[in-house]
């Protein structure tokens, strides 16, 4: 029986190696899209992909595709709670600690398709580890996916949205961060590749926070001055 074509559709770097996973390998033919002008619904239709798996995509996906391939959204929050951007930030801003990863359905509407799993994350560390153990539970829902044929759920429970983050608001002087728990929190939840660290400004100068540790005496880190880039 011929193994099913899947596609592992993601812009972060540490999410790829899922689809160089001896077990993905062993139940599925994987492909792996990293660039936007290779996910095409032409392009697509020459894998004839079973199912399109998305760990992360911040442009939209075409309604084009998503009716003609089964494609599965992974968000970081328990839907329908954290429907919406930087879910990440927002649960960590709000001080949770766990959360859980749901695989649901890509619809025309944000984060509301069908449930087909959900499992436990921590959320322990900088955003880069967080991520990099979100690749590994990610990895463990497509295997059971594409093994058990999951029949998607409705979702259920109240929904509550999160806002989209902007650069700006990586601004530490802004946030009102009223102890070194909270300063700790908003440092390490931007610390990952491809996110707006947490800043201050001085003058014509930018000082960015990176690698923060909690230490008895409070807290100890990273940062890196360069000069403001203006618009």
């Amino acid at each position: 029986m011929d193994k099913p074509k899947i596609v592992i559709l993601t812009s972060r770097k540490w999410n790829e190696w899922i689809a160089k996973d001896s077990t993905i390998l062993e139940i599925s033919e994987p492909y792996l899209i990293t660039d936007k002008n290779d996910f095409t619904i032409e392009n697509l239709n020459k894998i004839n992909p079973k199912y399109i798996f998305v760990p992360h995509w911040s442009l939209i996906i075409s309604q084009e595709i998503f009716n003609q391939y089964t494609t599965i959204i992974f968000h970081m929050t328990d839907l329908p709670y954290g429907r919406g951007g930087s879910p990440l930030q927002n649960l960590i801003l709000r001080g949770i600690k766990k959360t859980k990863i749901s695989a649901i359905l890509c619809t025309s509407f944000l984060d509301s398709g069908n449930v087909y799993c959900k499992e436990d994350l921590d959320l322990f560390g900088s955003a880069i580890e967080i991520f990099l153990r979100a690749s590994k539970v990610v990895r463990q829902m497509i295997i059971k996916i594409v093994k058990e044929n999951i029949i998607p759920f409705l979702q259920e429970g109240e929904i509550f949205e999160f806002k989209r983050r902007k650069p700006e608001e990586s601004d530490i002087t802004i946030s009102p961060l009223d102890s070194i728990e909270k300063i700790y929190d908003f440092i390490r939840m931007l610390d990952a590749p491809g996110y707006p660290r947490a800043f201050l400004d001085l003058n014509e100068f930018r000082v960015e926070f990176s690698e923060v540790m909690v230490k008895e005496e409070g807290l100890k880190g990273t940062f890196e001055i360069k000069k403001k880039e203006y618009e």
